[in-house]
């Protein structure tokens, strides 16, 4: 036995003694991850959220106040309660949601053929496929949703190819609006509803599909009595990676957005570095991971029961 093999085993004999097996060590790697760059900036946003105000550095209360009978904690919930007593919170809680939904629609709709018949072809055709799906990650975001202002400004790509064919004689305004809007996040979240569906679309087993066509099915019927349930899976993956992060989205509101266009992310951005009010954004932040947190709880335990008794 070399010196190297005894090293290692001695040290994995004081790992287990300290109480860490091989899958446990697995897990901690994540869970440390998860620890500091989740968990300890979720504790300090959730202290802020319950401090005043100050004009200061930083410009919120301590939590912790030293008086004459020792420490004390001075937290208020006053900041949660102003967002119900403002309407602009609730209209951008509503908002978000609602872009967030139509958006995750969409975003399926046009995935869904595409991971299907990603899933469908044969080698090399499908490796080149998905390469191609994955190409834009290659790109800085920023960049791609700049771009988009190139082609739907007025005088831009889309509206000179329109006014060349002769369909339209007045360039459309389409910059600045919800529908700008919809088509940055569909572009910018495809890649996220496709790779899950195609991950569970590519396991299909053919045979299902031949004997449903045997036994006389349409294809429309074996669509939907066989392929859309299998895929089920991966379309509750794909959708929540798109719902979720376009709640909170910035970038593509604030570039291809209008000023009506009131998204949760803006209002973040406004209360943090325009009205210098952390506490009243950090509430806003916490009660809008509360509001998509708790709902993905619940669907996903839903999910994990179906699965157990399928």
């Amino acid at each position: 036995m070399s010196l190297s093999d005894t090293q290692n085993g001695r040290t994995a004999s004081l790992l287990r003694k300290m109480g860490f097996s091989g899958r446990g060590l697995v897990i901690a790697v994540p869970t440390l991850w998860l620890l500091v760059f989740f968990l300890i900036p979720f504790l300090v946003v959730l202290k802020i959220s319950v401090a005043e105000p100050l004009i200061a550095r930083p410009p919120y209360s301590p939590l912790f106040v030293e008086g004459p009978d020792g420490w004390s904690i001075k937290a208020t919930l006053s900041n949660y309660a102003y967002l119900l007593e403002d309407s602009l919170y609730i209209k951008a809680y509503w908002s978000s949601i609602k872009i967030a939904f139509f958006s995750t629609i969409l975003t399926l709709l046009v995935g869904y053929p595409m991971a299907y018949y990603i899933a469908r072809s044969q080698e090399p055709k499908r490796s080149l496929l998905l390469l191609l799906i994955v190409l834009p990650f290659w790109t800085s975001f920023l960049l791609r949703v700049y771009a988009w202002i190139g082609i739907l400004k007025a005088n831009g790509t889309l509206n000179g190819l329109l006014i060349s064919l002769g369909i339209i004689n007045e360039p459309l305004i389409i910059l600045q609006t919800d529908i700008a809007v919809y088509i940055g996040v569909v572009y910018t979240y495809l890649p996220f509803m496709i790779l899950p569906l195609y991950a569970n679309l590519v396991k299909l087993d053919g045979s299902l599909l031949e004997a449903s066509a045997d036994l006389g099915a349409s294809p429309i019927s074996t669509f939907f009595r066989i392929t859309l349930p299998l895929s089920l899976p991966g379309i509750i993956a794909g959708s929540m990676l798109v719902f979720i992060p376009v709640i909170g989205e910035y970038v593509i509101p604030a570039l291809l957005g209008g000023p009506d266009t009131l998204m949760i992310g803006k209002v973040l951005w406004t209360e943090f570095f325009n009205n210098r009010d952390w506490p009243v954004a950090s509430a806003v932040a916490i009660a809008m991971l509360i509001a998509v947190v708790v709902p993905v709880m619940f669907l996903r335990m839903a999910q994990t029961k179906a699965e157990e008794n399928a």
